[in-house]
């Protein structure tokens, strides 16, 4: 039942519950259980292809499937949320998980293990997809909570290729089995926590769509220049992961060093995680990080096309801090949205487009190899790829919101000013619990009296170089936020919290 426009009230109604320790837990969980599934087959395809008479073409097939699930299925995830909503649907993504990857572990025969793996990767799609816009509805702690969740990719992913080949040699014969079966109870352990947080969550007033945000994603410039860095970035990391080794391989290195330049690479994808959601939330610009980004990964490239071998392991650190654009882009599929289900909206636009681009990169980069007999060609190519991260990194660097890109055109409603203009790129926090990110439109210009209680609302316009950013908690005085959803009042509290003096839609931007 609605209670009125942007709301829906599930059961007796309340607002949504701040879970704490909870949220980060299941964020965690959830996070660390979206990889691993993929990641663990590769060390075992030798055992598969012995065990359950696993064909070439089989195989294949296996190691193009997560890329090509998170693309193909992460699409079915936000309408699926519209009928379960987001914690419905996550739950209904780790009980697919567990039982692909329990499953798949008893079968005797190759098509229904890849079918299982396909069952088990396509609920780790809707999680891809929804876990950002679940953060994005919580009340507190969203940077926590997305440092949580791209730093548990990372560990997810690296755990699950680190410890698949060690846990089969200790189990002995079949021992594959035991070892890809383990990340089935841990996804199970998950699932156990969702039913938590589903309870908590029973009652609670849950947002639904403004109405800025009905056009079509292709419209948002931001979403389209997000889905390319996110294509370009998972290109860079799939065939890093896949090619990088037989590079420095064929360059001489054995085999032990190549997997621990790769393990590196991954290991400071885990510092990204933990470093790039605070640094998105804290920064007045995000360009020279986009910069440093494209101009690392062309770096890396460069020494590997000159001299692979004379310092492996300044070409791996290199692409290693270049792979922080992974949860850079991660973090702004949150960041630039402003309503919970327009993040869900853009972030079923942004992965599964990028995956399937990221998905075809292994594949070309095998084709030009077996073409050319060498690999200048395939790292001159990748060092481009830099520098097209780099352009696409620039356009959502700026601090615009895919809502209102989205927003029908209103000839009669006034423009405001660009945040980088208007404000000198200054973010300012709203601290409502009406607004679920921070507002770049809150305006103020200086009173022309020192001591004056009541600024002057400007509308977003320049009216004077005093116009200036301010936090919407910083003092108790009138706040009108100037965007394509609202243009009302907000007398805020000495508390800071802001309370409307008039009904509005929740997750409008007070």
């Amino acid at each position: 039942m609605t209670d009125g426009p942007g709301v829906r009230r599930d059961g007796s109604g309340g607002p949504l519950p701040h879970l704490g320790l909870l949220a980060l837990v299941a964020v965690g969980l959830v996070a660390v259980n979206l990889r691993p599934g993929a990641t663990s087959v590769g060390p075992v395809l030798a055992e598969l292809e012995a065990g359950i008479g696993l064909s070439p073409a089989a195989a294949g097939v296996l190691s193009a499937l997560p890329g090509l699930c998170f693309g193909a299925l992460g699409a079915l995830a936000v309408p699926l949320s519209r009928r379960l909503g987001l914690t419905g649907t996550i739950l209904l993504g780790l009980v697919v998980v567990a039982a692909g990857l329990l499953l798949r572990v008893l079968t005797g025969g190759a098509v229904t293990f890849v079918l299982l793996s396909a069952l088990a990767l396509g609920g780790m799609a809707v999680g891809n997809v929804l876990v950002p816009a679940w953060i994005k509805r919580q009340p507190a702690d969203r940077v926590r909570l997305m440092t949580v969740y791209g730093t548990g990719l990372t560990v997810g992913g690296a755990s699950g290729a680190a410890l698949a080949a060690p846990v089969a040699a200790a189990a002995g014969s079949d021992g594959w089995r035991p070892s890809l079966g383990l990340w089935g109870l841990a996804a199970v352990s998950a699932l156990l926590v969702w039913l938590v947080v589903a309870r908590r969550e029973r009652g609670a007033v849950v947002p639904e769509d403004g109405g800025g945000a009905a056009g079509r994603l292709v419209r948002s410039p931001t979403a389209v220049a997000l889905t390319a860095m996110f294509g370009v970035q998972s290109m860079n990391a799939y065939v890093q992961f896949g090619w990088l080794p037989e590079i420095y391989r064929d360059a001489g290195l054995s085999a032990t060093v190549a997997g621990l330049l790769t393990a590196m690479l991954t290991g400071l994808g885990i510092v990204g995680g933990l470093v790039m959601p605070a640094v998105i939330d804290r920064s007045r610009t995000l360009a020279p990080w986009m910069v440093a980004f494209g101009g690392l990964a062309v770096l890396g490239y460069a020494g590997l096309f000159l001299a692979p071998a004379t310092l492996p392991w300044l070409w791996a650190g290199l692409l290693g801090l270049s792979g922080w654009a992974f949860p850079t882009v991660i973090a702004l599929i949150n960041a630039r949205s402003r309503h919970p289900r327009v993040t869900a909206r853009l972030s079923g636009f942004v992965q599964p487009v990028g995956y399937l681009i990221g998905a075809s990169g292994p594949f070309l980069v095998g084709l030009i190899h077996a073409w050319t007999g060498d690999w200048r060609l395939v790292l001159a190519l990748l060092a481009l790829s830099g520098v097209a991260l780099t352009l696409t990194g620039l356009r959502v660097s700026r601090p615009v919101f895919v809502d209102d890109e989205m927003a029908p055109a209103d000839p009669g409603a006034p423009r405001p000013e660009p945040l980088s203009r208007a404000a000198g790129g200054r973010q300012a926090r709203c601290a409502s619990p009406l607004t679920y990110s921070a507002c770049p439109r809150c305006l103020i210009a200086s009173s022309s009296t020192e001591n004056t209680r009541t600024p002057t609302v400007t509308g977003g316009s320049r009216e004077s170089s005093s116009t200036r950013s301010i936090s919407c908690a910083s003092s108790p005085a009138t706040r009108r936020c100037v965007s394509s959803w609202t243009a009302r009042a907000y007398p805020t509290s000495r508390s800071g919290s802001l309370s409307s003096n008039r009904p509005t839609s929740a997750g409008s931007c007070p």
